[in-house]
């Protein structure tokens, strides 16, 4: 059965007719291209989901569709990356700034696509510092590029997020890290508490590329759209010493559409445990672990992913094999060196969380915790110090600003975990940096600052050209509650799509 485009941008196909070549693509009201756009995403992701079968065998047209690009160009724009520039130098303030502006931009994209004469640029290099001194590549694509990324995303998400697992949570709409935290929390309550904390040896440089473009083909049979992906793919990076290497796997971190290709590839792994947890009928499960056989589930977040087992460590290590032989025809093997086989008891970190099943203390009950682990610890404490610098002459407004948002931020974020002492201790810790910082600037003694921020009912706030230091430690811990399968998908499959 194939599915296209036509019913959906009939219009769209209308309009392109009507650009010509080299005109400019007509800037279309926001919210009605918004919409449309979910449209046709709705009626991609329910022909999807009504034939796990089905291939799609025109989608092109509605890749370069005028409101499709006008959607990827907000959604480029509105990334923190939009001031950076490619390998030829564009950047998103540039291209608003030219003749013709963004229209004639969208303009080109749209004829080169239709005329499919678009070919991708190398990706520019740039080495980011990761912990022990490491360095992770990250590439960055140029505009041109990252708008037709994220028009191929706009078509191929609801498409393949059909197929997704419930067990994925990373680089998914409507997903977040908690999620999967919350499982991890819930399985371990469960019994599962036997772990194999894993971890793929570059994963987004590794990919082979003939095995993922076959897991793409499952779905896409429209051979301009393959050629497309297969081109980004294929595009090389262009390093940072200006030489240029070809990649022949991967997909580069920094493109926007390299996240969906590498759950894309990520699902073989999803899909194999899955099934092989619903051929166990909750019967054949209870046997299975009377005869220390063991259960086990998969959760997972981009590249990062445990496998929790309800048994023993010996069915931990079959496990890993099994996990293991699941990657290697995508071309990927678990580090030697990072893989580890757990117990809760012990603890082990996921996605900045420390995770332990520990006794209650004053009482003989064991529940599973869900702490900060000390590595998120360590490096917003860093950002503290390099902010608060004794011989930082930036103006403190402009300080705090930036503190607050590092803190609040942070805070967001690990505010579902056993926190609260965690939370109490850095404020005293950013208060005492700040409060040092002012003091040597002014040069203020001990007691010239505590007439300065101290009354009868204690140290007041720190509030330097208007700006208040956040409290850290008056942000409520609440705990997060399990979404599950409950989790909601963009794309209703219980509804009517009218035409656009």
């Amino acid at each position: 059965m194939a599915k296209g485009g036509s019913e959906i941008s009939r219009e769209g196909t209308a309009m392109s007719k009507a650009t010509g070549v080299n005109t400019p693509v007509p800037w279309l009201d926001e919210d009605y291209v918004e919409s449309r756009v979910w449209r046709m995403q709705t009626k991609l992701h329910q022909w999807a989901v009504a034939d796990s079968g089905c291939r799609f065998d025109d989608l092109y047209n509605l890749v370069f569709d005028p409101a499709t690009l006008q959607v990827a160009f907000a959604r480029v724009a509105g990334n923190l990356g939009a001031r950076t520039a490619g390998v030829d130098g564009r950047t998103i303030h540039g291209l608003r700034t030219r003749t013709g502006g963004v229209e004639a931009f969208l303009g080109e994209i749209h004829d080169q696509l239709k005329a499919r004469e678009f070919v991708p640029l190398p990706v520019r290099e740039r080495m980011i510092p990761k912990s022990a001194g490491k360095l992770r590549r990250l590439g960055i694509p140029t505009v041109a590029d990252r708008v037709v990324q994220a028009a191929l995303k706009l078509v191929l998400e609801p498409i393949f997020e059909a197929d997704f697992e419930p067990v994925s949570y990373g680089f998914r709409p409507h997903r977040r890290a908690h999620d999967a935290i919350a499982d991890i929390h819930h399985l371990g309550t469960m019994g599962y508490r036997w772990v194999l904390d894993a971890d793929i040896e570059a994963c987004f440089d590794r990919i082979n590329h003939p095995a993922l473009m076959d897991r793409v083909r499952q779905r896409v049979g429209d051979k301009r759209v393959l050629a497309l992906v297969k081109a980004f793919l294929k595009s090389g990076i262009m390093t940072e010493l200006g030489e240029y290497e070809e990649t022949d796997t991967g997909t580069p971190q920094g493109g926007i559409l390299s996240p969906l290709l590498a759950n894309i590839a990520l699902s073989v792994l999803d899909e194999h445990f899955s099934q092989q947890w619903r051929s166990w009928s909750k019967e054949h499960r209870a046997t299975r672990r009377r005869k220390e056989l063991g259960t086990w589930r998969l959760v997972r977040y981009a590249d990062d992913f445990v496998i929790m087992v309800n048994g023993t460590r010996a069915n931990v290590e079959a496990v890993r094999e099994q996990a293991a032989a699941v990657l290697a025809p995508m071309g990927l093997n678990l580090s030697e060196a990072k893989t580890r086989i757990v117990h809760m008891q012990d603890g082990f970190d996921f996605l900045g969380f420390r995770i332990v099943w520990q006794r209650k203390r004053g009482t003989n009950k064991w529940h599973v915790y869900t702490f900060i682990a000390d590595k998120p610890v360590q490096t917003l404490k860093r950002k503290i110090r390099s902010l608060t610098r004794r011989l930082s002459q930036t103006d403190y407004g402009k300080m705090l600003v930036r503190l607050n948002q590092i803190q609040r931020g942070w805070a967001n974020y690990f505010k579902h975990a056993v926190a609260k002492h965690t939370f109490s201790w850095l404020r005293g810790f950013t208060w005492r940096r700040v409060a040092n910082l002012v003091s040597r600037r002014h040069r203020m003694s001990s007691a010239a600052f505590r007439h300065r921020f101290h009354t009868v009912q204690g140290w007041k706030p720190i509030v330097l050209d208007g700006v208040q230091l956040f409290d850290i430690g008056a942000v409520k811990v609440t705990r997060y509650r399990r979404r599950g399968t409950r989790i909601p998908s963009p794309w209703p499959v219980n509804i009517n799509i009218s035409p656009a």
